[in-house]
């Protein structure tokens, strides 16, 4: 089962997608696609549903982050051997953790804003996990019973701010547009074998990573199960879960991206990704006092 949200930001209606690839309306089972919807009871109920009786929505509606507002937003570092290697950096002997700012997610083809006085915004392709039932100290051979399902995050990076500026990473990540969420959620029945999904991303129609998630160092079960001794992970959080090499960083030279610029993105069986690269003065006016692109 694919969920997705659709509609103007701030408006979005819950969907889901039907055998046909059209998107049916789901606002009068669920309120939206978020912590209170997503655990085994929830999903199990809209499985139950007729798809082909529900609405359809609007031809070429915007699609929104597949999740709702997201209580977590956490990410992993340096989790495929080859773009740890790409950096510079060693091999990590267990995950390195940091936070993206939820008011960072935008829909999957949503404009991404270079911040104010980027000189180093980044790509990376992403596999994200959708939590669907409250873990804490959950075992490895356990932990994916506690995920509802999987999605695509182009995990947007500003390279001196995470690593130039002192602190933690979070202050490259969290900038506004710096989530592109979806463009759906697949639930982890559908998708089977999650170690074994190939990923790629495009910067202006040239291949910049190829990669699938069965180089990860540390699974997702793994993730979910450590993540989840260091704190509860809830219904709605999501992880993402590292990214294979070919980032503008690791270039010689190194490139990054510039107003202009034009990002496509996907992972098997979870779709794909589109973003316009604008630059901060042209959208300032529009990002609101929480640093989300209105």
């Amino acid at each position: 089962m694919k969920l997705v949200r659709f509609g103007p930001e701030g408006q979005e209606k819950p969907g889901l997608v039907d055998a046909q690839g059209q998107i049916r309306d789901l606002s009068g089972a669920i309120p939206d696609v978020n912590s209170a919807t997503l655990s085994r009871r929830s999903l199990d109920r809209l499985r139950g549903l007729d798809a082909s009786s529900l609405p359809k929505a609007p031809a070429g509606a915007r699609l929104g982050p597949c999740v709702a507002r997201p209580g977590n937003f956490i990410a992993v570092g340096l989790n495929f051997v080859d773009h740890a290697k790409e950096t510079g950096a060693p091999i990590p002997a267990e995950p390195i953790l940091f936070n993206k700012a939820p008011s960072c997610i935008v829909g999957p083809n949503d404009d991404v804003i270079i911040p104010k006085a980027s000189q180093k915004t980044d790509w990376e392709v992403e596999l994200v996990i959708v939590i669907g039932e409250r873990a804490s100290y959950v075992a490895a051979n356990e932990s994916l019973n506690y995920v509802a399902g999987y999605c695509v995050c182009n995990d947007v990076s500003e390279r001196e701010f995470q690593t130039e500026r002192g602190g933690q990473w979070m202050k490259g990540k969290g900038c506004a547009t710096f989530g592109p969420l979806g463009p759906w959620m697949v639930t982890a029945d559908e998708v089977g074998d999650v170690q074994n999904l190939g990923m790629w991303l495009d910067v202006n129609g040239k291949r910049m990573q190829t990669g699938s998630t069965k180089t990860m160092i540390f699974d997702c079960a793994q993730l979910v199960s450590y993540i989840s001794h260091f704190m509860i992970l809830e219904p709605g959080d999501i992880i993402t879960t590292g990214t294979p090499p070919g980032v503008g960083l690791g270039m010689k030279p190194p490139v990054f991206l510039k107003p202009g610029d034009v990002v496509t993105l996907g992972i098997d069986k979870l779709g794909e990704q589109r973003q316009r690269v604008v630059a901060y003065a042209d959208r300032a006016a529009e990002i609101d006092t929480s640093g989300k692109a209105a």
